[in-house]
């Protein structure tokens, strides 16, 4: 009876701890600032983005050519601009990757020379084939004010769209680099 006991307690006190590791994952690396959230609702961004393995249900991340100049079989999107994305923002913090449905999500990065100013970009890749149109990029801008909480400012659109353009200019050159072989 006392081994029944002591598994019971065990399993309990296992549980206790998951649930307060998940309940603590929030505030893990916090900092002393306020922070607000941007306001932005970006979620009709990721809406109706198809399958989460692609078109064949495929795992692999490499392999041959596909039909529809991926680059790579079984991405859901297009490897050039994939790629072209993650080292475009490898600068930043990345938050989230995924690279069945086509979003990169990076964490606020502070460049060291402007302190009080800050960055958040949603990368969200649209399609499988090397396009002018295939990336659309959402910039979040906050500043931090007097009272050391982070507000959100507007961000110049050009902003977004050099960034749209480098992402496939490094895009294209990967993939010529890739043909040229």
């Amino acid at each position: 009876m006392g081994l029944m006991r002591m598994k019971s307690f065990s399993h309990a006190l296992l549980s206790l701890c998951l649930l307060g590791l998940l309940a603590g994952c929030g505030n893990l690396f916090g900092s002393d600032a306020k922070v607000e959230e941007p306001k932005n609702n970006q979620l009709s961004l990721y809406e109706n983005r198809g399958s989460l393995l692609g078109g064949d249900g495929g795992f692999g991340l490499g392999g041959s050519k596909d039909k529809d100049n991926n680059g790579g079989a079984g991405l859901g999107v297009n490897s050039y601009l994939w790629r072209a994305t993650l080292d475009t923002l490898a600068f930043m913090p990345l938050a989230s990757a995924d690279p069945f449905g086509g979003v990169i999500i990076t964490d606020w990065y502070e460049d060291p020379k402007v302190k009080g100013e800050r960055f958040k970009v949603n990368a969200l890749i649209l399609d499988k084939t090397l396009r002018a149109d295939g990336v659309k990029i959402t910039l979040f801008k906050q500043k931090l004010d007097n009272r050391g909480v982070w507000r959100d400012t507007a961000v110049n659109a050009n902003v977004g769209r050099d960034l749209e353009d480098t992402i496939l200019t490094r895009a294209r050159e990967m993939r010529l680099a890739q043909i040229g072989k």
